[in-house]
């Protein structure tokens, strides 16, 4: 039997599902300003597939890794949005940035 296939579902649920509370606490405590690491995180996943070859199981799964760092970036941006709705709990500590609306 294959299990190849098995393993790489099961590896890009646990990956989905790792990324998904990453996004939230990175926004919480870094704001949506760090997605640069986001870029160059999956940048270098893809290049590492790229580059060397292991297994495909591993590949897929550093591809995984790399792909959904890329989809974290927008939602980081919409994890902004869902914190100005309310929906999640802003950072007390983290200092709100002056608008550039306020004219006084």
């Amino acid at each position: 039997m294959y299990f190849e296939p098995f393993i790489i579902g099961i590896a890009s649920f646990f990956i989905i599902g790792l990324f998904h509370p990453i996004v939230i606490k990175t926004e919480y405590y870094f704001s949506h300003k760090v997605w640069p690491v986001f870029l160059v995180f999956g940048l270098l996943c893809i290049v590492v597939t790229l580059v060397f070859y292991w297994n495909i199981i591993v590949n897929t799964v550093i591809a995984l890794m790399g792909f959904s760092s890329f989809w974290s970036i927008k939602e980081l941006f919409e994890q902004k949005e869902r914190v100005e709705k309310g929906w999640f709990p802003k950072n007390p500590r983290r200092k709100v940035p002056c608008s550039t609306d306020d004219k006084t």
